[in-house]
């Protein structure tokens, strides 16, 4: 079984995912300072990282704020796409490669252990 896969980027200012698809999201956005303040954003160093997060066209955070078109991690943080006003944002996003062996994202129930035994069964290269 090949295990390579293609991961095709997507600027998030052309185009957005589906709703309640995951996704890898490139994010990028500023670490503080040591002993900085908020009145100085320029302050700290810059980043550009990859995370596993999911798009919503309506997200209401924890906070009471709703957000519309946004990406969302499993820590229930809101980036919002690059362009749009946020302390970081999601520059590109790729779909998620699917499962070792599968045509699929995910497997539920009681095929998961099929899934897992042909995975795990499958001669690799």
């Amino acid at each position: 079984m090949d295990l390579d896969t293609v991961v095709a980027w997507v600027d998030a200012r052309e185009r957005l995912p589906r709703r309640g698809m995951p996704v890898a999201a490139a994010i990028t956005g500023r670490y503080p300072a040591e002993g900085a303040t908020e009145s100085d954003p320029a302050s700290g160093e810059e980043f550009w990282l990859v995370k596993p997060m999911y798009f919503t066209t309506q997200h209401r955070g924890a906070d009471g704020a709703e957000h519309n078109d946004c990406f969302v991690d499993s820590d229930g943080i809101v980036r919002l796409p690059y362009g749009r006003v946020s302390a970081e944002t999601v520059t590109h996003w790729a779909y998620l490669p699917t499962l070792p062996g599968r045509t699929t994202h995910g497997v539920l129930g009681q095929d998961v252990q099929t899934a897992l035994l042909n995975a795990w069964d499958a001669p690799t290269v």
